[in-house]
């Protein structure tokens, strides 16, 4: 299903907010965004471009239940799921994407935001990088990006599998930018899972067609409204950042390699997708592919029934697990294995599956009504995370350490249960 697709679905519902009047990609743009966060929205008409922009297409769970055509309490068993059975997408000899093929390269023609005035410029915040290992392997990640000129990026690549395939490569990589995707796509990009590709999550999705690129041997969605393929590069370095983190935040300022652009091609009238970043879009793409790895370390330990990371713990510091308690120390142990199945977790808490997880106030009940902290809840240090600012770096080693919890707010086992029930009022 391409972007298009999907958002022709949505306007039927009548769910895209439509911005009219002419909107300027400086910053106004994410000023209406975080008005609307959580909402779809279309800019109609951008100052100085001719593409329409759209951003918050994975704002809500509800968007990425829509377009795997399930309920949005089933997200986190499909995730799982299709990580353990991807699947093949097909390739095509013709693609949308290759409508038209720019004669030049030119980036400035791209509305490409700018989010926040600290920020080292505008940055491509919804560009999925293909790229792919000596083996073969194809891989797909975000990775931000901000134009320091008509054919060049500057990129925050994370030591992950397109730091490796580079480095693996000896600095030149080839790459492939696609912008402009569905929620299937994009959520498979934001999946971590090994030897998996990505592209073959998200076939098992929602079906996925891959076209080739025209200046390099790379796979790419048929249907993203614009690829930019190039290189990128360690032998050019840039100054990258200042950005807003997932935690709103911002970034600390580093050396980060470039990115060379060599083609552009898009369909025609081209959609721009951008993501506001440190608001619902960008913690959800981060935060859900982190429930099943947490919904798997903690049944190993209780019948965990299901999990979530939570908004306000940036979808990444933060995790609420559902159990059904079957022995005495079944809320503490899976509150320690969720701390394993996720090792950015500076707070864990378990319920019962009595309570909505949904629901913050019902977990809130749960932990004033059937919890004591001296008795059910653990601290210790532990690995922290940077996208926590309170992580301490230990002298002399790259690594972070913060302090861990674990809460245990089920029910406890050796009281009676009618208890710490719920009155059935008006029933």
């Amino acid at each position: 299903m391409s972007l298009r697709d999907f958002l022709s679905e949505l306007e039927k519902e009548g769910k895209i907010v439509h911005v009219k009047n002419e909107v300027n990609p400086k910053l106004e743009a994410a000023r209406i965004l975080k008005e609307n966060d959580g909402k779809v929205v279309m800019f109609d008409k951008v100052a100085g471009s001719d593409y329409k922009v759209v951003a918050g297409v994975c704002g809500s769970r509800d968007s990425f239940a829509k377009a795997m055509g399930i309920k949005k309490e089933d997200l986190l068993f499909k995730i799982a799921e299709v990580i353990k059975k991807p699947t093949k997408p097909q390739v095509v000899e013709k693609a949308a994407c290759h409508e038209v093929v720019e004669k030049e390269v030119d980036l400035s023609k791209i509305p490409v935001l700018t989010h926040a005035s600290k920020d080292l410029g505008a940055y491509v915040t919804a560009g999925v990088y293909v790229s792919k290992n000596k083996a073969g392997r194809l891989n797909m990640a975000f990775h931000r990006s901000s134009p320091i000129s008509k054919d060049r990026f500057v990129a925050r690549i994370c030591h992950r599998d397109t730091f490796k395939n580079l480095e693996e490569a000896g600095g030149e990589l080839p790459i492939a930018i696609c912008i402009g995707l569905d929620p299937t796509v994009l959520l498979a990009a934001s999946i971590s899972a090994g030897d998996t590709n990505e592209m073959e999550i998200a076939n098992s999705m929602r079906p996925l067609k891959l076209v080739k690129c025209l200046t390099n041997d790379l796979l790419v969605p048929a249907d993203a409204e614009i690829v930019l393929e190039g290189v990128l590069t360690t032998r050019e370095k840039h100054t990258e950042g200042p950005f807003p983190d997932i935690s709103g935040t911002f970034d600390v300022v580093r050396d980060e390699p470039v990115v060379i652009i060599k083609k552009i091609t898009h369909r025609k009238n081209p959609i721009y997708q951008g993501l506001l970043p440190a608001f619902n879009e960008h913690r959800l793409l981060m935060g859900m592919p982190k429930e099943p790895t947490i919904f798997n370390a903690v049944n190993e330990v209780a019948k965990c029934k299901n999990v979530l990371i939570t908004p306000g713990g940036c979808c990444w510091l933060h995790a609420i697990v559902q159990i059904e308690k079957k022995n005495p120390d079944d809320g503490m142990k899976a509150a320690e294995a969720a701390h394993k199945g996720h090792g950015s977790l500076k707070h864990a808490i378990v319920v019962d599956d009595d309570i909505n997880i949904y629901d913050l106030a019902d977990v809130e009940w749960a932990i004033a009504t059937r919890m004591q902290a001296d008795k059910n809840v653990k601290i210790w240090r532990g690995p922290g995370s940077s996208l926590d600012a309170t992580a301490e770096k230990i002298e002399g080693s790259d690594r972070l350490m913060t302090a861990k919890v674990a809460m245990d707010a089920t029910i406890p086992w050796d009281k009676k249960r009618d208890k710490f029930l719920k009155a059935g009022l008006g029933e």
